[in-house]
């Protein structure tokens, strides 16, 4: 990803963060996917009711698929609102799909979604990455390089 792709994406008016998935895990990979979804979920998406917290990817016959996902029901919809967590597919390429397959046959990797995001056309996108499980070790030391760095930011507003 660079430095523009990461510009359009601050710049995105809807942005769902996974907080949990960097905390639980390394970031091998990342990857940009377009997702498969109805009326109602889009527009809940952009309303910013949806959630990344315990959802996973998977491979099924070629596709690519995310497990976990809520989308709230959108609250105009009528009859035709959607279910909250629905497996939904994900638009990646065929080569990009098998080697995320490859890798994540390793043991310790997998598939998470990290980011929901609106692009520049009005279309939902989802950050997923390939990675790998932190120990508990790893996570405390996650803990206190973060510690560290708001005790540094205040030093340097307080001078």
């Amino acid at each position: 990803m660079n430095k523009e792709q990461q510009e359009r994406r601050k710049k995105s008016p809807v942005q769902i963060r996974n907080k949990k998935a960097s905390f639980e895990y390394f970031f091998v990979d990342t990857f940009t996917a377009g997702i498969v979804l109805t009326g109602t979920e889009i527009k809940s998406i952009r309303a910013g009711k949806a959630s990344l917290v315990d959802s996973y990817c998977y491979i099924n016959k070629g596709e690519m698929w995310v497990q976990g996902m809520n989308i709230s029901p959108y609250f105009y919809g009528s009859y035709a609102n959607h279910e909250a967590k629905r497996p939904r597919k994900l638009l990646l390429t065929r080569k990009e799909i098998r080697n995320l397959e490859a890798e994540s046959k390793t043991p310790g990797y997998t598939i998470i979604p990290t980011l929901i995001f609106i692009d520049e056309n009005g279309r939902a996108k989802v950050d997923i990455a390939l990675a790998r499980g932190k120990k508990e070790y790893d996570k405390r030391q996650t803990l206190k390089e973060k510690e560290d760095r708001r005790e540094m930011d205040r030093a340097r507003k307080h001078y």
